[in-house]
Protein backbone atom coordinates (compact mmCIF):
# COMPACT_ATOMS: atom_id res chain seq x y z
CA UNK A 1 0.00 0.00 0.00
CA UNK A 2 1.44 3.35 -1.05
CA UNK A 3 1.52 6.39 1.27
CA UNK A 4 -1.14 8.04 -0.91
CA UNK A 5 -3.58 5.13 -0.60
CA UNK A 6 -6.31 5.24 2.01
CA UNK A 7 -6.50 2.40 4.53
CA UNK A 8 -9.84 0.79 5.42
CA UNK A 9 -9.85 2.99 8.53
CA UNK A 10 -9.28 6.16 6.47
CA UNK A 11 -12.14 5.17 4.16
CA UNK A 12 -14.47 4.38 7.07
CA UNK A 13 -13.84 7.70 8.82
CA UNK A 14 -14.23 9.54 5.51
CA UNK A 15 -17.97 8.91 5.90
CA UNK A 16 -17.80 11.44 8.75
CA UNK A 17 -15.23 13.94 7.47
CA UNK A 18 -12.52 14.42 4.84
CA UNK A 19 -9.89 12.00 6.16
CA UNK A 20 -6.79 11.80 3.97
CA UNK A 21 -4.43 8.78 3.60
CA UNK A 22 -2.70 7.87 6.87
CA UNK A 23 -4.76 10.26 9.02
CA UNK A 24 -7.40 7.82 10.25
CA UNK A 25 -5.26 6.09 12.88
CA UNK A 26 -4.22 9.32 14.59
CA UNK A 27 -7.80 10.66 14.55
CA UNK A 28 -9.14 7.42 16.04
CA UNK A 29 -6.46 7.30 18.76
CA UNK A 30 -7.25 10.88 19.75
CA UNK A 31 -10.99 10.13 19.73
CA UNK A 32 -10.36 7.16 22.04
CA UNK A 33 -8.22 9.39 24.27
CA UNK A 34 -10.92 12.00 24.80
CA UNK A 35 -13.57 9.26 25.09
CA UNK A 36 -11.91 7.93 28.24
CA UNK A 37 -11.33 11.44 29.61
CA UNK A 38 -15.00 12.41 29.20
CA UNK A 39 -16.21 9.04 30.45
CA UNK A 40 -14.11 9.45 33.62
CA UNK A 41 -15.37 12.99 34.14
CA UNK A 42 -18.99 11.93 33.61
CA UNK A 43 -18.59 9.23 36.26
CA UNK A 44 -16.98 11.65 38.71
CA UNK A 45 -19.63 14.28 38.00
CA UNK A 46 -22.32 11.94 39.35
CA UNK A 47 -20.12 11.15 42.36
CA UNK A 48 -19.62 14.89 42.93
CA UNK A 49 -23.36 15.56 43.00
CA UNK A 50 -24.03 12.76 45.46
CA UNK A 51 -21.31 13.93 47.86
CA UNK A 52 -21.92 17.68 47.79
CA UNK A 53 -25.71 17.43 48.08
CA UNK A 54 -25.58 14.79 50.82
CA UNK A 55 -22.97 16.63 52.91
CA UNK A 56 -23.59 20.31 52.18
CA UNK A 57 -26.77 20.84 50.20
CA UNK A 58 -27.61 23.06 47.24
CA UNK A 59 -26.52 26.27 48.96
CA UNK A 60 -23.00 24.95 49.57
CA UNK A 61 -22.88 23.81 45.95
CA UNK A 62 -23.78 27.28 44.66
CA UNK A 63 -21.10 28.95 46.79
CA UNK A 64 -18.50 26.39 45.68
CA UNK A 65 -18.64 27.71 42.10
CA UNK A 66 -16.99 30.95 43.28
CA UNK A 67 -14.31 28.90 45.02
CA UNK A 68 -13.53 27.09 41.79
CA UNK A 69 -12.93 30.37 39.96
CA UNK A 70 -10.63 31.58 42.75
CA UNK A 71 -8.60 28.36 42.70
CA UNK A 72 -8.26 28.50 38.91
CA UNK A 73 -6.87 32.01 39.20
CA UNK A 74 -3.99 30.42 41.15
CA UNK A 75 -3.76 27.12 39.28
CA UNK A 76 -3.55 28.50 35.72
CA UNK A 77 -0.23 30.37 36.31
CA UNK A 78 1.21 27.27 38.03
CA UNK A 79 0.19 25.18 35.03
CA UNK A 80 1.89 27.66 32.71
CA UNK A 81 5.09 27.56 34.75
CA UNK A 82 5.16 23.75 34.56
CA UNK A 83 4.48 23.87 30.81
CA UNK A 84 7.60 26.02 30.37
CA UNK A 85 9.77 23.30 31.92
CA UNK A 86 8.69 20.13 30.09
CA UNK A 87 7.76 19.04 26.58
CA UNK A 88 4.13 18.53 25.55
CA UNK A 89 4.18 14.78 26.15
CA UNK A 90 5.25 15.06 29.78
CA UNK A 91 3.01 18.08 30.32
CA UNK A 92 -0.16 16.23 29.32
CA UNK A 93 0.77 12.91 30.93
CA UNK A 94 2.20 14.48 34.09
CA UNK A 95 -0.85 16.65 34.78
CA UNK A 96 -3.25 13.75 34.12
CA UNK A 97 -1.26 11.52 36.51
CA UNK A 98 -1.28 14.36 39.07
CA UNK A 99 -5.08 14.40 39.09
CA UNK A 100 -5.43 10.60 39.04
CA UNK A 101 -3.32 10.35 42.20
CA UNK A 102 -5.70 12.72 44.00
CA UNK A 103 -8.56 10.28 43.54
CA UNK A 104 -6.70 7.74 45.67
CA UNK A 105 -6.38 10.37 48.40
CA UNK A 106 -10.10 11.16 48.25
CA UNK A 107 -10.97 7.46 48.49
CA UNK A 108 -8.74 7.03 51.56
CA UNK A 109 -10.23 10.09 53.26
CA UNK A 110 -13.78 9.12 52.40
CA UNK A 111 -13.40 5.57 53.68
CA UNK A 112 -11.95 7.03 56.89
CA UNK A 113 -15.24 8.84 57.44
CA UNK A 114 -13.97 12.33 56.61
CA UNK A 115 -16.43 14.64 54.84
CA UNK A 116 -14.91 15.30 51.41
CA UNK A 117 -17.92 16.66 49.50
CA UNK A 118 -16.86 20.31 49.30
CA UNK A 119 -13.18 19.57 48.65
CA UNK A 120 -14.08 17.06 45.94
CA UNK A 121 -16.48 19.54 44.31
CA UNK A 122 -13.74 22.18 44.16
CA UNK A 123 -11.23 19.63 42.88
CA UNK A 124 -13.39 18.32 40.04
CA UNK A 125 -14.14 21.87 38.93
CA UNK A 126 -10.42 22.24 38.22
CA UNK A 127 -9.86 18.67 36.98
CA UNK A 128 -12.45 18.71 34.22
CA UNK A 129 -11.45 22.15 32.93
CA UNK A 130 -7.69 21.57 32.98
CA UNK A 131 -7.47 18.00 31.69
CA UNK A 132 -9.96 18.49 28.85
CA UNK A 133 -8.45 21.83 27.81
CA UNK A 134 -4.93 20.40 27.65
CA UNK A 135 -6.14 17.45 25.56
CA UNK A 136 -7.50 19.83 22.93
CA UNK A 137 -4.33 21.92 23.16
CA UNK A 138 -2.30 18.76 22.46
CA UNK A 139 -4.57 17.90 19.54
CA UNK A 140 -4.27 21.40 18.07
CA UNK A 141 -0.50 21.22 18.47
CA UNK A 142 -0.42 18.07 16.30
CA UNK A 143 -2.54 19.50 13.47
CA UNK A 144 -2.06 22.19 10.88
CA UNK A 145 -5.09 24.51 10.48
CA UNK A 146 -6.38 22.63 7.43
CA UNK A 147 -5.81 19.20 8.95
CA UNK A 148 -7.43 20.26 12.20
CA UNK A 149 -10.50 21.66 10.46
CA UNK A 150 -11.03 18.26 8.84
CA UNK A 151 -10.14 15.94 11.75
CA UNK A 152 -11.37 17.77 14.87
CA UNK A 153 -15.00 16.72 14.16
CA UNK A 154 -13.87 13.07 14.11
CA UNK A 155 -12.01 13.48 17.39
CA UNK A 156 -15.03 15.22 18.90
CA UNK A 157 -17.14 12.10 18.40
CA UNK A 158 -15.06 10.44 21.11
CA UNK A 159 -15.92 13.26 23.51
CA UNK A 160 -19.66 13.07 22.80
CA UNK A 161 -19.74 9.28 23.10
CA UNK A 162 -17.62 9.28 26.27
CA UNK A 163 -20.02 11.64 28.02
CA UNK A 164 -23.03 9.48 27.08
CA UNK A 165 -21.41 6.18 28.10
CA UNK A 166 -19.92 7.48 31.35
CA UNK A 167 -23.15 9.05 32.59
CA UNK A 168 -25.30 6.14 31.44
CA UNK A 169 -23.23 3.41 33.08
CA UNK A 170 -22.87 5.38 36.31
CA UNK A 171 -26.62 5.85 36.63
CA UNK A 172 -27.02 2.07 36.38
CA UNK A 173 -24.33 0.93 38.83
CA UNK A 174 -24.06 3.81 41.30
CA UNK A 175 -26.57 2.46 43.83
CA UNK A 176 -24.76 -0.90 43.94
CA UNK A 177 -21.09 0.12 44.05
CA UNK A 178 -21.12 3.56 45.71
CA UNK A 179 -18.95 6.64 45.12
CA UNK A 180 -15.55 5.40 46.28
CA UNK A 181 -15.30 2.36 44.01
CA UNK A 182 -16.31 4.61 41.11
CA UNK A 183 -13.46 6.97 42.07
CA UNK A 184 -11.01 4.05 41.88
CA UNK A 185 -12.38 2.97 38.51
CA UNK A 186 -12.00 6.53 37.19
CA UNK A 187 -8.43 6.76 38.53
CA UNK A 188 -7.53 3.53 36.73
CA UNK A 189 -9.32 4.74 33.60
CA UNK A 190 -7.18 7.89 33.44
CA UNK A 191 -4.10 5.75 32.75
CA UNK A 192 -5.57 4.84 29.36
CA UNK A 193 -5.43 8.45 28.04
CA UNK A 194 -1.86 8.69 29.36
CA UNK A 195 -0.88 5.65 27.29
CA UNK A 196 -2.74 6.92 24.23
CA UNK A 197 -1.05 10.33 24.51
CA UNK A 198 2.38 8.66 24.54
CA UNK A 199 1.39 6.50 21.56
CA UNK A 200 0.10 9.40 19.45
CA UNK A 201 3.07 11.57 20.36
CA UNK A 202 5.56 8.92 19.21
CA UNK A 203 3.53 8.20 16.09
CA UNK A 204 3.37 11.85 15.01
CA UNK A 205 6.99 12.47 15.96
CA UNK A 206 8.32 9.65 13.76
CA UNK A 207 6.04 10.47 10.83
CA UNK A 208 6.68 14.24 10.86
CA UNK A 209 9.60 16.42 9.90
CA UNK A 210 12.75 16.98 11.99
CA UNK A 211 11.53 20.49 12.77
CA UNK A 212 8.19 19.16 14.04
CA UNK A 213 9.96 16.59 16.20
CA UNK A 214 12.19 19.26 17.72
CA UNK A 215 9.16 21.43 18.41
CA UNK A 216 7.39 18.56 20.18
CA UNK A 217 10.34 18.09 22.52
CA UNK A 218 10.79 21.78 23.28
CA UNK A 219 9.26 23.33 26.42
CA UNK A 220 7.05 26.35 25.91
CA UNK A 221 8.29 29.90 26.24
CA UNK A 222 7.88 31.68 29.57
CA UNK A 223 4.88 33.93 28.76
CA UNK A 224 1.86 33.07 30.92
CA UNK A 225 -1.68 32.40 29.75
CA UNK A 226 -3.23 35.55 31.18
CA UNK A 227 -0.36 37.65 29.77
CA UNK A 228 -0.92 36.20 26.29
CA UNK A 229 -4.64 36.94 26.45
CA UNK A 230 -4.06 40.56 27.40
CA UNK A 231 -1.39 40.99 24.71
CA UNK A 232 -3.23 39.40 21.76
CA UNK A 233 -6.56 40.88 20.63
CA UNK A 234 -7.62 37.59 19.04
CA UNK A 235 -7.22 35.66 22.30
CA UNK A 236 -8.90 38.41 24.31
CA UNK A 237 -11.92 38.33 22.00
CA UNK A 238 -12.17 34.53 22.38
CA UNK A 239 -11.98 34.89 26.17
CA UNK A 240 -14.76 37.48 26.13
CA UNK A 241 -16.89 35.26 23.89
CA UNK A 242 -16.51 32.31 26.28
CA UNK A 243 -17.63 34.49 29.19
CA UNK A 244 -20.70 35.73 27.32
CA UNK A 245 -21.74 32.35 25.90
CA UNK A 246 -21.39 30.67 29.28
CA UNK A 247 -23.36 33.51 30.86
CA UNK A 248 -26.15 32.97 28.33
CA UNK A 249 -26.16 29.21 28.81
CA UNK A 250 -26.20 29.28 32.61
CA UNK A 251 -28.96 31.90 32.72
CA UNK A 252 -30.87 29.57 30.42
CA UNK A 253 -30.22 26.68 32.81
CA UNK A 254 -31.61 28.79 35.66
CA UNK A 255 -34.63 29.70 33.57
CA UNK A 256 -35.29 26.07 32.67
CA UNK A 257 -34.80 24.89 36.27
CA UNK A 258 -37.27 27.49 37.50
CA UNK A 259 -39.88 26.41 34.97
CA UNK A 260 -39.28 22.71 35.72
CA UNK A 261 -39.94 23.38 39.40
CA UNK A 262 -43.10 25.38 38.65
CA UNK A 263 -44.34 22.76 36.18
CA UNK A 264 -43.71 19.88 38.60
CA UNK A 265 -45.51 21.61 41.46
CA UNK A 266 -48.48 22.33 39.17
CA UNK A 267 -48.68 18.70 38.00
CA UNK A 268 -48.59 17.36 41.55
CA UNK A 269 -51.22 19.86 42.69
CA UNK A 270 -53.53 18.92 39.81
CA UNK A 271 -53.11 15.19 40.36
CA UNK A 272 -51.56 14.71 36.90
CA UNK A 273 -48.13 13.58 38.13
CA UNK A 274 -48.81 9.86 37.80
CA UNK A 275 -48.29 9.29 41.49
CA UNK A 276 -44.84 10.90 41.55
CA UNK A 277 -43.86 13.50 44.10
CA UNK A 278 -42.33 16.86 43.20
CA UNK A 279 -38.73 15.69 43.75
CA UNK A 280 -39.18 12.52 41.67
CA UNK A 281 -40.96 14.43 38.94
CA UNK A 282 -38.18 17.03 38.71
CA UNK A 283 -35.54 14.29 38.55
CA UNK A 284 -37.43 12.50 35.79
CA UNK A 285 -37.87 15.66 33.70
CA UNK A 286 -34.27 16.81 34.09
CA UNK A 287 -32.91 13.33 33.42
CA UNK A 288 -35.06 13.01 30.32
CA UNK A 289 -33.89 16.36 29.02
CA UNK A 290 -30.23 15.47 29.55
CA UNK A 291 -30.73 12.18 27.72
CA UNK A 292 -32.13 14.08 24.73
CA UNK A 293 -29.27 16.60 24.86
CA UNK A 294 -26.63 13.84 24.85
CA UNK A 295 -28.33 11.88 22.09
CA UNK A 296 -28.96 14.84 19.77
CA UNK A 297 -25.51 16.26 20.53
CA UNK A 298 -23.94 12.97 19.47
CA UNK A 299 -25.94 12.95 16.21
CA UNK A 300 -24.94 16.56 15.53
CA UNK A 301 -21.28 15.69 16.15
CA UNK A 302 -21.47 12.63 13.94
CA UNK A 303 -23.27 14.13 10.95
CA UNK A 304 -23.25 17.94 11.16
CA UNK A 305 -20.04 19.22 12.77
CA UNK A 306 -17.68 18.21 9.97
CA UNK A 307 -20.09 19.36 7.26
CA UNK A 308 -20.64 22.77 8.85
CA UNK A 309 -16.87 23.28 9.09
CA UNK A 310 -16.35 22.01 5.55
CA UNK A 311 -18.96 24.24 3.90
CA UNK A 312 -19.11 27.28 6.19
CA UNK A 313 -15.55 27.14 7.53
CA UNK A 314 -14.58 27.94 11.09
CA UNK A 315 -15.62 31.55 10.59
CA UNK A 316 -19.14 30.59 9.53
CA UNK A 317 -19.48 27.84 12.13
CA UNK A 318 -18.94 30.43 14.88
CA UNK A 319 -22.40 31.86 14.15
CA UNK A 320 -24.32 28.59 14.57
CA UNK A 321 -24.70 28.58 18.37
CA UNK A 322 -25.45 32.32 18.73
CA UNK A 323 -28.09 32.11 16.01
CA UNK A 324 -29.66 29.04 17.65
CA UNK A 325 -29.57 30.79 21.04
CA UNK A 326 -31.09 33.96 19.57
CA UNK A 327 -34.00 31.99 18.11
CA UNK A 328 -34.41 29.95 21.31
CA UNK A 329 -34.55 32.84 23.77
CA UNK A 330 -36.69 34.94 21.44
CA UNK A 331 -39.22 32.09 21.44
CA UNK A 332 -38.99 31.83 25.23
CA UNK A 333 -39.60 35.56 25.60
CA UNK A 334 -42.65 35.45 23.32
CA UNK A 335 -44.04 32.06 24.39
CA UNK A 336 -42.96 31.15 27.94
CA UNK A 337 -44.52 27.68 27.77
CA UNK A 338 -42.69 24.78 29.43
CA UNK A 339 -42.68 22.58 26.33
CA UNK A 340 -41.22 25.35 24.15
CA UNK A 341 -38.59 26.25 26.74
CA UNK A 342 -37.60 22.58 27.05
CA UNK A 343 -37.22 22.07 23.29
CA UNK A 344 -35.30 25.33 22.88
CA UNK A 345 -32.90 24.44 25.69
CA UNK A 346 -32.31 20.95 24.31
CA UNK A 347 -31.45 22.41 20.90
CA UNK A 348 -29.13 25.03 22.41
CA UNK A 349 -27.24 22.57 24.61
CA UNK A 350 -26.98 19.94 21.85
CA UNK A 351 -25.48 22.53 19.51
CA UNK A 352 -23.14 23.77 22.25
CA UNK A 353 -21.82 20.27 23.01
CA UNK A 354 -21.18 19.39 19.36
CA UNK A 355 -20.75 22.06 16.66
CA UNK A 356 -19.78 24.87 19.03
CA UNK A 357 -17.30 22.74 20.98
CA UNK A 358 -15.54 21.63 17.81
CA UNK A 359 -15.45 25.18 16.44
CA UNK A 360 -14.17 26.60 19.74
CA UNK A 361 -11.21 24.23 19.70
CA UNK A 362 -10.53 24.96 16.03
CA UNK A 363 -10.07 28.66 16.85
CA UNK A 364 -6.68 27.82 18.38
CA UNK A 365 -5.31 26.05 15.30
CA UNK A 366 -3.67 29.23 13.86
CA UNK A 367 -2.07 30.28 17.17
CA UNK A 368 1.31 29.82 18.82
CA UNK A 369 2.08 26.73 20.90
CA UNK A 370 2.08 28.94 24.00
CA UNK A 371 -1.45 30.13 23.16
CA UNK A 372 -2.62 26.56 22.54
CA UNK A 373 -1.52 25.29 25.94
CA UNK A 374 -1.42 28.32 28.24
CA UNK A 375 -3.96 30.82 26.90
CA UNK A 376 -6.45 28.07 26.05
CA UNK A 377 -6.09 26.70 29.56
CA UNK A 378 -6.90 30.12 31.02
CA UNK A 379 -9.83 30.66 28.64
CA UNK A 380 -11.38 27.20 28.99
CA UNK A 381 -11.12 27.24 32.76
CA UNK A 382 -11.00 30.67 34.41
CA UNK A 383 -12.98 32.65 31.83
CA UNK A 384 -15.66 29.98 31.54
CA UNK A 385 -16.03 30.00 35.34
CA UNK A 386 -16.20 33.80 35.22
CA UNK A 387 -19.34 33.37 33.13
CA UNK A 388 -20.77 31.25 35.97
CA UNK A 389 -20.02 34.00 38.49
CA UNK A 390 -21.61 36.69 36.32
CA UNK A 391 -24.68 34.50 35.94
CA UNK A 392 -25.00 34.35 39.73
CA UNK A 393 -24.88 38.16 39.86
CA UNK A 394 -27.48 38.50 37.09
CA UNK A 395 -29.81 35.96 38.69
CA UNK A 396 -29.45 37.58 42.11
CA UNK A 397 -30.22 41.03 40.69
CA UNK A 398 -33.04 39.75 38.50
CA UNK A 399 -34.63 37.88 41.38
CA UNK A 400 -34.39 40.98 43.57
CA UNK A 401 -36.16 42.93 40.81
CA UNK A 402 -38.80 40.18 40.51
CA UNK A 403 -38.08 39.49 36.84
CA UNK A 404 -40.31 36.79 35.34
CA UNK A 405 -39.16 34.09 32.85
CA UNK A 406 -39.99 36.22 29.80
CA UNK A 407 -37.83 39.07 31.12
CA UNK A 408 -34.90 36.74 31.85
CA UNK A 409 -35.24 35.35 28.31
CA UNK A 410 -35.30 38.89 26.87
CA UNK A 411 -32.17 39.71 28.86
CA UNK A 412 -30.48 36.70 27.31
CA UNK A 413 -31.42 37.97 23.84
CA UNK A 414 -29.38 41.10 24.62
CA UNK A 415 -26.40 38.99 25.72
CA UNK A 416 -26.67 36.87 22.56
CA UNK A 417 -26.52 40.10 20.54
CA UNK A 418 -23.21 40.87 22.25
CA UNK A 419 -22.01 37.35 21.40
CA UNK A 420 -22.83 37.93 17.73
CA UNK A 421 -20.70 41.10 17.73
CA UNK A 422 -17.79 39.17 19.28
CA UNK A 423 -18.21 36.30 16.80
CA UNK A 424 -18.02 38.75 13.89
CA UNK A 425 -14.79 40.28 15.24
CA UNK A 426 -13.24 36.87 15.96
CA UNK A 427 -14.14 35.65 12.48
CA UNK A 428 -12.26 38.55 10.90
CA UNK A 429 -9.21 37.90 13.07
CA UNK A 430 -9.34 34.19 12.27
CA UNK A 431 -9.50 34.84 8.53
CA UNK A 432 -6.50 37.17 8.76
CA UNK A 433 -4.51 34.58 10.72
CA UNK A 434 -5.25 31.72 8.36
CA UNK A 435 -4.35 33.93 5.41
CA UNK A 436 -1.06 34.72 7.13
CA UNK A 437 -0.46 30.98 7.51
CA UNK A 438 -0.74 30.70 3.73
CA UNK A 439 -3.22 27.83 3.87
CA UNK A 440 -5.17 28.20 0.62
CA UNK A 441 -7.81 25.55 1.28
CA UNK A 442 -8.59 26.94 4.71
CA UNK A 443 -8.67 30.47 3.34
CA UNK A 444 -11.40 29.42 0.97
CA UNK A 445 -13.39 27.69 3.72
CA UNK A 446 -13.08 30.64 6.09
Amino acid sequence: MTPNTKTWLDRSLSLISDVRPGEGATALLLAANVFFLLAAYSVLKVVRESLILAEGGAVTKSYAAAGQAALLLVFVPLYGAFASRVNRRWLVCGVTLFFASHLLVFVALGLAGIRIGLAFYLWIGIFNMVVIAQFWAFTNDLFTPDRGRRLLPVVGIGASLGAVVGAGLTSIVFARVGPFLLMLVSAAGLFIPIGLTMWVSRREKTSGSDAAAASADAPLRKAGGFHLIVQERYLLLIAMLMVVLNLVNTIGEFLFARMVQTHAVALVASGASGGLGTRELIGTMVGGMQTWVNAIGFVFQLFLASRVLAYAGVRGALFVLPVVALASYSMMALFPVFGIVKMAKILENSTDYSIQNTTRHALFLPTSREAKYKAKQAIDSFFVRTGDLLQAVVVFAGTALSLDPTQFAALNVVFVGLALVLVTLIGREYAARTTAHGDVSLRQAA
